[in-house]
């Protein structure tokens, strides 16, 4: 039977599992948005409610045990400088789950977004700006590649000959006893 089970599995050993969800935690904080699989999403807002929750407190134990487990730097210094600060006001409840329609194409697994509460999807660019972008674009590729050819190119090297006395073979192969062709 399944009772007493305290969290999900995922069909992973302990330190996989635990590797995995720092990395999405970073990825999260980084990002404020993710999508992976449901039962994932899931148990990462577990963990993530509890950095935030230690985010907010915001003293030197708290900042040392948010980094023993998230193990970067930048990660750290975003939540408790800029995600912790927003949910102040906020007893829990700091991310949500959206379950995706669609499935993943390789094995068909029910997919899901995770997302701080206050995540606001970023504003989509007029045509006139998407097509200064390009312009620009453009001419910085045309600086550059002005810039290399201004520089003068060396003439390449001949091919070495290694001790085997076959270009390219290498020394390991001479007496190993492989052609080595």
């Amino acid at each position: 039977m399944y009772h007493g089970a305290g969290y999900r599995k995922l069909g992973k050993k302990s330190d996989h599992r635990m590797a995995m969800f720092s990395n999405m935690c970073n990825s999260l904080i980084e990002h404020e948005r993710i999508q992976t699989t449901l039962p994932k999403a899931k148990e990462l807002r577990r963990i993530v409610e509890r950095l935030v929750t230690k985010g907010k407190k915001g003293d030197l134990h708290n900042r040392r045990q948010v980094f023993s487990f998230l193990r970067s730097d930048d990660g750290v210094e975003k939540l408790f400088s800029t995600i912790a600060p927003r949910f102040m006001s906020r007893n829990g409840g700091y991310t949500r789950v959206l379950k995706l329609a669609n499935t993943r194409y390789g094995d068909g697994a029910d997919c899901a977004l995770v997302e701080f509460v206050d995540y606001v999807l970023p504003a989509e660019k007029s045509a006139d700006e998407k097509k200064k972008d390009r312009a620009t674009k453009k001419e910085e590729a045309k600086a550059a590649k002005a810039v290399s050819a201004a520089k003068p190119k060396k003439a390449k090297a001949a091919s070495k000959i290694t001790k085997s006395g076959k270009a390219g073979a290498s020394a390991s192969m001479k007496g190993s006893g492989s052609r080595g062709t």
